[in-house]
């Protein structure tokens, strides 16, 4: 009797199907986009390193249009999949309209940010204007794919974020050890997705419907500046304390206050393949409770995890972040994980009240971002900024689990009519 083994490859392929492949995909991403950071706060040291943690941040609250497309056009599609080619059309088109702007707009503010982050120089800041425009037009193909829960090429896509990245990354700060040469390599490895997503969505035509891209492209526009503003005010929770740190603290301190939030980013992005697939589920009202539950008892179970792990485990944890230079941070690593944690529960119901077009969700998070600006420049030193982060971090957390109970109370209430 003889039996006969599929091809490695084919395994492979069969895994990256599957919401498995996704997990596996984006922890690949966020190793190389993680793996990238401990290098250059390596490369760099603390001072240097500050800053270009600053402008990175900065280009994740930038990256919000990016997002917006991507839910928006992941929502419509699998909330109404038999209009798939129009809102395609429509996401694309919008896509490189908004990228380009946002990038004309940000090389004009590129003195402002300089000067705001207290870079070395102009280019730094240029650069980071012309790869906001690759990363926002892979959101709306990523979308796309989402929607249509083609995990094996939205799983090409998230490897293509950030094996590039790391590998380019690295050789770039060999050959020059600077913030410019960080971001040249972001850039240039930022398009490698965009010609990924390209490829996949061009091997999959789309059967042409009665509704054009005409019809839908305002509403898509509409949806997604409104999916944006909300993007925009969590990642300006996640990553403004970066900027308070530099504006409040001495560049050593601020240099700390950076390598402990690699520790933060990993704890909110590690686990973030979650909201990528329970999303569709969120957005299909028979599955939107469930998904919800899901997602926060999973990311909460991870959360605490990472934070005793981190905790029990701080010398290791004080390699991943850059090594000695970073020691005066070590006994405090387990409060930035604590602030991943948060942030990782806060993300999840922000792309909540986005599934389910909810309108107050954007305002508290809103909120909550002023007031960590607000509250963090009265901040005396890194503990004191971490601790006043977290604390705005739970309280809003706290008020949109809240509302999620409400919302779907009422939303029992009309089904039983009562």
């Amino acid at each position: 009797m003889t039996t006969t083994s599929r091809p490695a490859g084919s395994r492979i392929s069969r895994l990256l199907r599957s919401s498995a492949g996704i997990a596996i995909a984006m922890a690949v991403m966020n190793v190389g986009t993680y793996g990238f950071q401990i290098a250059s706060a390596r490369l760099l040291g603390p001072g240097q390193y500050g800053a270009l943690a600053g402008v990175m941040a900065l280009m994740l609250v930038l990256s919000v249009l990016q997002l917006g497309l991507q839910a928006t056009s992941a929502r419509r599609i699998a909330a109404d999949p038999e209009h798939v080619a129009a809102v395609e059309a429509a996401v694309l088109r919008t896509g490189w309209r908004t990228a380009l702007a946002l990038g004309a707009v940000t090389v004009v503010a590129a003195p402002l940010v300089t000067r705001l982050l207290r870079l070395d120089g102009l280019l730094p800041a240029v650069l980071l204007a012309l790869a906001i425009v690759p990363a926002t037009v892979m959101g709306a193909q990523a979308g796309v794919l989402q929607g249509e829960r083609r995990w094996l090429p939205l799983s090409l896509v998230y490897l293509a974020v950030g094996v590039p990245r790391v590998l380019l990354g690295i050789a770039f700060l060999l050959v020059w050890r600077s913030e410019s040469s960080a971001m040249l390599a972001i850039l240039v490895s930022t398009w490698v997705p965009v010609l990924v997503g390209a490829w996949a969505l061009g091997r999959h035509p789309r059967r042409e419907t009665e509704v054009t891209e005409a019809e839908i492209r305002r509403d898509v526009l509409r949806e997604t500046l409104g999916s944006s503003v909300a993007l925009l005010a969590f990642f300006a929770m996640a990553n403004l304390d970066i900027v308070v740190a530099r504006s409040v603290l001495d560049e050593h301190d601020a240099g700390l206050y950076a390598g402990g939030l690699i520790v933060t980013k990993a704890v909110l992005f590690l686990p973030q393949f979650a909201v990528v697939v329970l999303f569709p589920s969120m957005s299909t009202g028979g599955e939107s409770r469930a998904a919800v539950i899901k997602g926060l008892a999973f990311l909460g179970t991870l959360g605490v995890v990472g934070v005793v792990a981190t905790y029990f485990l701080s010398d290791l944890a004080l390699v991943f972040v850059g090594g000695a230079s970073y020691a005066g941070v070590q006994d405090r690593l387990w409060l930035f994980a604590t602030l991943g944690a948060l942030l990782s529960l806060l993300q999840l119901l922000v792309y909540a009240g986005l599934a389910t077009r909810g309108v107050w969700t954007k305002y508290l998070v809103g909120v909550g971002a002023l007031a960590l600006v607000g509250l963090g420049t009265t901040a005396s030193g890194v503990t004191d900024l971490a601790v006043k982060v977290a604390s705005v971090d739970l309280t809003v957390l706290l008020v949109l689990v809240a509302l999620q109970v409400v919302r779907h109370r009422r939303d029992d209430d009309a089904i039983t009519g009562s």
